[in-house]
Parts: C-alpha cells; structure tokens; sequence
C-alpha cells in the first residue's frame, strides 16, 4: 500500500495536496475481496430488474430524480423529491427557487451526460459540460460555470482559511494535468469496473476542480461511469443516498486517503454501499411495478384505455394534472380529466391542495416507495 499518494506543495502559509497518478498498489485481502463479490453480484440484480422493465422511463426518470436530490442535500440543498416531481408536473411548491433550480441543474447535467456518452467517453471535455449544466443559472456563487479553477481553494469549516482548512486541493496550475492523468486512468484501468470508478472518484474529489459543485459532479460521474461501462441499463444507482447516509464515513474516507494511503478502507465503503444501493433499488423497484401492476389491473376493464395509460404516466412522475395527462398521451383535455376522475375514485391517486382548477393529483402510495429512506447499514459488514 502506498504511504500518503500525493505530494505537498508549499503556497506560501498553506501547503496544496497533489494526488499521484492512479492507480495506487492495492493490498487485496480476503475482506475486499467479499465486499467486491458482493458489490458485483448485488448490482448485477438491479441490472437485471432494470432490464425487464416494459416502459423504461418507469423507475428510471424517478430514481435519477431522487439521486439528483440526495445528491444535492449533501451540499445544504434541502428540496424533497415530492417537491420536484410537483414542480416538474406543474404545482405550485412553496420551496426555495433556488433549490429546486440547483436540483433540476442536476437532473439536466445527469441527462446530458446520458446523452452525451452515445457520441463520447468520459473524458475532461464532458466534465465541464457537466458542471456547466450544474451551475447554470446559480445565483450568488462564483462559480465559473464549466471552467475550471484560476485559484486556490479549500475544504474546511465555514469560515476557515487556506490555512487552517482540512483539506487543500492542487494549485491552481496543477488542475489540469492532475485531470489529464485521472482521464488517462479511466480509459486504459485494467482493475474490476467497481474498484476503478472507487478510485477516480476519490481522485477527483481531490483534484475539486471547480471554485463550487465538485461533488456533485464527481457523484454524477459514478452513475455515468456505470452505464458507459454497461454495467446498469440505466441510472437505477442513486449511491448518493448512501453517502448521505453515511456522511462523516464518506468524508473520512476521503481524508483518510490523502491522510495515510487508506485505499483499503475508502474502497471498501464504497463497495458496501454500492451493494446496499443495488439491494434497496431492487426492492424499491420491485414495490413500485407491484403497485403499478395492481392499479393497470382495476382499470384494465375501463370503456377506454385512457385510465391504463394514465397509470403509466405515474411510474415517470407520481404527480399528475389534466393538461399533463392530456398533452402526454395525445388525447383530449375532458379525457383526460375522466380518466383521472376515475383513478381518484379508485383510490390511485387524491388530489393535493384546494385548487378548483389546475389540479394537481398525487399517487401517494406510489411517492412514499420513492421517498422512503434508504434501509442501509453504512457502518456494518457486506
């Protein structure tokens, strides 16, 4: 194992953290070896849910949703998945503008990057486009939408200075040729997909080459890195609930890296919870299709096929309105209108608010799946 794997570099009353080129020298012991196995055969399960879905926005849409909100409460952001998928469908949501638009910053970044790895690899070119996305639109940061940083910055209490800060990436200078070797690492890895992407997350943690958004980017990388190596179909991996969950061990593990070459120890963690994720999203996923199974069932009878495809609309957004249902299925407004009056009287969905007109509709039983807390065990054994 490596002792510490970077350098410092002295900048005057602080020193800047340079990570050494991946990868380190791995101790492969019988422990990380299980916690791989495990990793590999837990998400093989959520690759296989993934590939039997009969619509593919089913799940896929909502559990890329509540990856970007997790994602986004680990840096303060506090908008629920309730509130967005509201938003998305029309309500109106008393929360902050600015959360809701960081989080839907995130869902757009994580859909451009699907986009984009059809035409390219993972590579320093889409990570700006990612923070570009990220960042657009954000008020009150300096944040440099989709250029790196021209300075110094750091990780530490708020209120914290370069040099009584935890953690203090690479110069400014170093950015770009720290990323140009972890580019390098991606393509040419020859170590188990798991354990490489283990790695380059660290790695670009520790770069942070960005003034604002760095984890978030590096957590989008995660989810991307899974499908261009086709190891989900899908983003079904919302391992930021993990990391949520688990927030002084996610960050310990960081630290204990850069502090003592504990590779050991960070890709352990992040194996376990890449198996406890893919565990929880082969049983949320599983809930979700029995619920929706249920419901085509009570309207498979209906004098129209309006009531059936309306519940297919709810496995992309649990929220509901006529105009929604009316424009997406391509039938008129009144349609629309019975058909959704129909899943109200079945007890599908009840309508949230007073409004006497543009209601809004909620599959309560179908959102509390999606937002029930993760099941996890961060600290516990594989």
């Amino acid at each position: 194992m490596n002792a510490i794997p970077g350098k410092t570099v002295p900048q005057g009353a602080f020193s800047g953290f340079v990570p050494s080129p991946l990868p380190p020298s791995l101790a492969w012991t019988p422990r990380l070896l299980n916690r791989l196995s495990d990793a590999d055969r837990r998400i093989g399960q959520l690759a296989g849910e993934g590939g039997r879905l009969p619509n593919p926005h089913v799940l896929i849409r909502p559990f890329a949703r509540q990856e970007a909100v997790l994602s986004s409460r680990i840096e303060g952001t506090q908008a629920t998945l309730g509130e967005l998928l509201a938003a998305e469908a029309g309500a109106e949501v008393a929360r902050r503008p600015a959360d809701l638009r960081e989080v839907g910053n995130y869902v757009a970044a994580l859909e451009h990057g699907v986009l984009r790895l059809r035409e390219l690899p993972i590579c320093v070119r889409l990570v700006r486009e990612l923070h570009a996305k990220l960042m657009a639109g954000v008020a009150g940061q300096p944040a440099a939408p989709g250029q790196f940083r021209r300075v110094q910055n750091w990780i530490g209490r708020p209120g914290c200075t370069a040099a009584t800060a935890s953690f203090v990436p690479p110069p400014p200078d170093d950015v770009e040729p720290c990323l140009a070797e972890w580019e390098k690492f991606l393509h040419a890895s020859e170590l188990p997909p798991l354990v490489t992407i283990a790695l380059a997350h660290y790695q670009f943690e520790a770069i942070h080459p960005f003034l604002d958004g760095n984890g978030r980017v590096g957590r989008l990388l995660i989810t991307l890195f899974l499908l261009e190596k086709r190891i989900l179909p899908a983003p079904l991996l919302y391992l930021s609930a993990f990391f949520d969950a688990s927030r002084r061990d996610y960050y310990d593990g960081l630290r204990g890296v850069s502090e003592r070459g504990a590779w050991s120890d960070w890709i352990e963690y992040f194996l376990l919870g890449v198996a406890r994720m893919a565990e929880d999203g082969v049983r949320r996923a599983g809930r979700i299709n029995a619920l929706l199974d249920e419901w085509q069932k009570q309207v498979a009878d209906e004098a129209t096929k309006t009531p059936f495809r309306a519940v297919e609309l709810l496995g992309v957004n649990a929220f509901l309105t006529a105009q929604g249902c009316a424009t997406q299925l391509g039938v008129a407004f009144t349609t629309a209108q019975r058909a959704i009056h129909r899943l109200e009287q079945l007890g599908i969905v009840a309508q949230t608010g007073t409004a006497k007109r543009d209601r809004v509709y909620c599959a309560k039983a179908l959102l509390a799946v999606l937002e029930e807390p993760a099941h996890l065990n961060p600290a516990g054994a594989a």
